[in-house]
């Protein structure tokens, strides 16, 4: 079972996978494009067999993920996120958790943490700033959300982000839409 799944492998979603797992981190990949998911797949065993694996089916995807499930999604901003949330989440569980790291308006934020409360999945809304570089390398991480959706992923993000000489940069920004408002 893989630590936390990552949903979406464009350029921030590909290099912040391969982040999380040179941390250590078992990850799991999915993608609406197969072929991404290959890519993603092969370039972590070309980087030194990096705990990585994919998956094809977004069942399949949640499954392959230890519970509770922490599943971070990095898609286009809109549409998109709210159809990969209803498709990630019909196979979820109560007290899962599900990160947005795209760049979203955080009145979208509020919303989707309302609709994904209802069904006892937790919703974090997360501003990741580095670009490219930074997502393969140590962004900087700003997720806001439930504190108890925070403490569940804490110990992945602190050990991804950049690193200075007080730690890493990321923590706690606040309640749900607070992370998407302080990357705006």
């Amino acid at each position: 079972m893989s630590d936390v799944g990552l949903y979406g492998l464009a350029v921030m979603g590909q290099n912040f996978a391969l982040n999380m797992a040179s941390h250590g981190f078992s990850v799991c990949v999915g993608n609406r494009s197969p072929a991404k998911v290959s890519l993603t797949v092969n370039r972590a065993k070309a980087e030194g067999n990096l705990p990585l694996i994919g998956s094809n089916d977004a069942e399949d995807f949640v499954k392959k993920l230890s519970k509770p499930r922490k599943v971070i999604i990095l898609v286009m901003a809109g549409k998109p996120v709210d159809e990969t949330i209803a498709t990630l989440s019909q196979y979820m569980e109560p007290g899962d958790v599900i990160v947005d790291g795209g760049n979203e308006w955080f009145q979208n934020t509020l919303r989707r943490g309302e609709t994904l409360s209802a069904k006892g999945i937790h919703f974090i809304g997360m501003g990741i700033s580095g670009g490219e570089e930074g997502a393969r390398n140590g962004p900087s991480l700003m997720p806001g959300g439930p504190k108890v959706a925070y403490d569940m992923i804490a110990p992945i993000i602190k050990k991804c982000a950049a690193q200075v000489n007080d730690g890493p940069c990321t923590g706690y920004v606040g309640p749900i839409g607070s992370g998407n408002y302080v990357k705006m």
